[in-house]
């Protein structure tokens, strides 16, 4: 990991600090452009062989049902059911608050105005695979979309070599009441759901975390079609602000958490003591040296950094040009500089606080925006899985009020018909 000294860098290099996840010569686009194309034409056929082709399987039929998610659930232990239970439970507590009808507003005696909540009617959850397979991206999705009550929840996932899902995944479908995952992974995956195939029905929106094409695909898909996605959530990444309060121990084991997800991953340490950066960097060597992962964390490293600022102020200004993904407070101080976070996907408060606690089971979504798109985007919510449609009564009175100044503004428009339809009521 590259150190800089933030007092030494200029606008522009900030500007090319804080980009990832760049396609300059569009060579992802136009793979992926070429797979939405395949999909859009062949259906099914192009599921088939991009699974042979990308996942190394052949494919007898491309779903599982309930009876075959139950039998590779029961390899499930008691202790990881358990385990997966309680984040059902916490994920399930913490999304149901969001759930809450809106009070009618009368904007003037006889007008009411007021909005109602109707869910999505069919969504598509993908459900990553890759070098990790997330039973815990399976829950942040379909736990909303449940509480939502959305009519048709379509899940997709990459095959495992034998042609089916992790028991993990299954006793999670279990545990949602979905009787049906589809083996397709990657940019594909997202075509099925979006343009429709034999098997796999048309959705209105794509949630979702993946890859780069993955998430190009769900770009290109919002500009081109009429489902819509949840977010642009690529490849994860974490920054850490510590100070001198803060456990080189702890700030090493967060950056590296973030680094296994992936080579494309990013975990950026931001600290305003250049010992705890100097000893963190030293936990992080010892630390990788002992995880399974190790190859894809140091790919990870090579491409995050540590930067040096003289303040928690200074470290925030840089951490709300970055706009991350995850955020950590590494720092006994938090409570001055929380108020001063603009841009972040989700925020990790504290020393005892890791990120790993929000993937897992703590309650909040980990389905964030990633690559800067904290700026503009909130992570997953049961917000994302309905839509709130405005509804308004006026009364007799209610006419009468609001009437005159409607039939001001349309005529101040030139729209004598919308002034009509006022006029009208009025006599």
């Amino acid at each position: 990991m590259k150190t800089y000294n933030y007092s030494d860098l200029s606008k522009d290099d900030i500007t090319k600090l804080v980009q990832r996840n760049v396609d300059p010569a569009n060579e992802i686009r136009a793979i992926v452009e070429e797979v939405l194309t395949n999909v859009q034409q062949n259906g099914d056929r192009a599921l088939y062989d991009y699974a042979e082709k990308f996942d190394k399987v052949t494919l007898s039929k491309l779903y599982l049902d309930k009876a075959e998610l139950e039998e590779i659930a029961s390899t499930v232990s008691p202790e990881q059911k358990a385990a997966l239970d309680i984040a059902y439970n916490n994920i399930y507590k913490f999304h149901q608050t969001q759930l809450k009808a809106e009070d009618k507003v009368e904007t003037m005696p006889g007008v009411t105005c007021w909005r109602e909540l109707r869910p999505v009617e069919k969504v598509g959850l993908y459900i990553p695979g890759g070098t990790a397979v997330l039973p815990s991206t399976f829950l942040m999705l379909g736990i909303p979309a449940r509480i939502a009550e959305c009519h048709e929840i379509v899940v997709c996932s990459p095959p495992q070599k034998n042609g089916k899902v992790n028991a993990f995944i299954a006793y999670v479908a279990l545990l949602l009441g979905i009787d049906k995952i589809f083996m397709a992974g990657g940019s594909q995956a997202i075509a099925a759901m979006a343009y429709g195939t034999e098997s796999i029905t048309k959705v209105d929106k794509i949630f979702g975390p993946g890859n780069q094409f993955v998430t190009k695909a769900k770009t290109i898909i919002q500009s081109t079609t009429t489902t819509a996605i949840d977010m642009p959530a690529g490849p994860s990444e974490v920054l850490v602000i510590a100070d001198d309060t803060a456990r080189p121990e702890y700030i090493a084991a967060d950056l590296l958490a973030q680094a296994e997800h992936g080579i494309d991953s990013q975990s950026i340490l931001v600290a305003t003591s250049a010992q705890i950066a100097k000893e963190t960097l030293a936990e992080v060597e010892k630390q990788t040296a002992v995880l399974p992962r190790a190859e894809i964390v140091k790919q990870a490293l090579a491409n995050s950094y540590i930067i040096i600022t003289n303040t928690l102020d200074e470290a925030m200004r840089f951490s709300n040009e970055y706009a991350p993904e995850h955020l950590i407070l590494a720092t006994d101080n938090w409570q001055q500089i929380t108020g001063k976070i603009i841009n972040a996907g989700s925020v990790f408060l504290g020393n005892l606080t890791p990120e790993s606690a929000g993937d897992y089971a703590s309650g909040t979504n980990h389905t964030l925006p990633t690559s800067s798109y904290s700026r503009a985007y909130s992570g997953v919510s049961v917000d994302s899985f309905v839509k709130k449609i405005t509804f308004q009564l006026i009364t007799s009175e209610g006419i009468k009020n609001i009437g005159p100044s409607v039939e001001i503004l349309a005529e101040l428009e030139g729209l004598h018909a919308h002034k009509n339809a006022v006029s009208v009521r009025m006599k």
